[in-house]
């Protein structure tokens, strides 16, 4: 394949395809997933090779990454035909994610929708048979039920500290739990994982809109892990990464019962000024942005794209940042291209807490792409150390 550099003149992988931010962002969401063998590199170079020879249309993007996805879910049942599990597992996660990244670009209908069953069902049999430690769990919130995933703490102290994740617009508690469970089960923390209102399998398969108040889904998911025994109720933090990063900060301004909160990744500060330029950047190209034109207002559940805008002006950051009292960390990546990195000091600034702190990552040690998905460990192990100093767990962890 071609080698591709960017503006310094060095070879870059997060630009698969220049010119094309929509692509090329979408394909680095899942190469962010290679270190916790949930995807393969090779696979999404021959992804990539096909892509990069076809039509750029819709279509190509989800026969290649769908057919991908078939094919390896294909090894995956013939190794758990054999009693293999483990291996297994890890193919069926493979097959989850390249089916995932498939349903991405299809409009909201009977065919999305049965690409979402399909990838989670990968999903669902790959963390069985690879990290059989990881729990099911159902949040009941305000009349619905919000799927979760609880990782738990290794060789810790019970009960333990607990992270409740909230993932980012494009994403699911799948991959959250584990880019973010794998290492905090490390450090003596469990995870748990929530498609919130609006995400993954919520928005999927349950037909559940993004909401602004999500301290609600957040005091519900408090309230399950409360009733827990490997669970210290005096140690949840809370965690939000991409446009999970507004969802972490409202939820640390408005549940006081969170001990502490982590936007790995600041969100929007003016969210509807951001989704009106967004409409107007891709009406007059779509590859300038990072999401499908139909993307934030099927989020939502708003009827037509006005509507959509109108919903935004709920949900920006600095509407709510002034009321965070608890410990809050924000980390940003210097060279994000989705959410400006002058956010994460906005947000930093207008937080109340007399305990906070911001970490921006540069391209030279790595972190440096939008919500750290070109070094997610780098991101997730800061946000570990803060959480480990915070609750002085320093000797308990690894």
């Amino acid at each position: 394949m071609e080698t591709r550099l960017d503006n310094s003149g060095r070879a870059s992988w997060t630009d698969q395809f220049p010119g094309n931010f929509l692509w090329s962002n979408a394909m680095l969401v899942c190469k962010g997933m290679a270190p916790y063998g949930a995807v393969a590199v090779a696979d999404i170079d021959r992804i990539a090779a096909r892509l990069e020879a076809g039509p750029t249309t819709p279509e190509a993007w989800q026969d290649a990454w769908c057919e991908a996805g078939i094919a390896v879910e294909a090894r995956a049942k013939e190794a758990a035909d054999a009693g293999h599990a483990r291996t297994a597992g890890a193919l069926f996660l493979r097959a989850g994610n390249y089916l995932y990244t498939g349903e991405r670009f299809v409009p909201p209908g009977q065919e999305k929708r049965a690409l979402g069953e399909h990838a989670f069902a990968c999903y669902h049999a790959g963390l069985r048979g690879k990290h059989p430690e990881i729990e099911f769990l159902e949040i009941p919130c305000d009349g619905v039920s919000l799927p979760a995933l609880f990782m738990p703490a290794l060789g810790a102290r019970r009960p333990a500290p607990t992270v409740v994740v909230f993932n980012g617009m494009d994403n699911c508690k799948e991959m959250s739990v584990l880019f973010a469970g794998l290492e905090f089960a490390a450090r003596g923390f469990n995870t748990l994982a929530v498609d919130g209102p609006g995400q993954g399998e919520s928005l999927r398969l349950r037909g559940i809109s993004a909401r602004h108040d999500y301290e609600v889904p957040a005091a519900a998911a408090y309230d399950v892990l409360a009733e827990r025994a490997d669970v210290d109720p005096a140690r949840i933090a809370v965690m939000g990464y991409s446009f999970g990063g507004y969802y972490a900060a409202r939820v640390a301004a408005r549940e006081r019962r969170f001990a502490a909160g982590i936007a790995l990744t600041a969100g929007h500060w003016d969210l509807a000024a951001f989704q009106t330029a967004v409409r107007e950047k891709a009406r007059r190209e779509q590859k300038a942005v990072a999401q499908s034109n139909f993307q934030f207002q099927w989020v939502v559940g708003a009827s037509d794209a006005d509507s959509a805008i109108v919903a935004a002006e709920r949900f920006g950051v600095g509407t709510i940042a002034h009321e965070i009292e608890c410990p809050f960390l924000v980390t940003h990546g210097a060279d994000d291209r989705i959410i400006p990195v002058a956010n994460a000091q906005k947000l930093f600034d207008a937080v109340a807490s007399k305990r906070k702190n911001l970490r921006i990552f540069t391209a030279a040690e790595g972190g440096s792409a939008h919500a750290h998905v070109d070094d997610r460990p780098i991101g997730i192990a800061y946000a570990a150390d803060w959480l480990a100093d915070l609750f002085a767990m320093r000797g308990e962890t690894a």
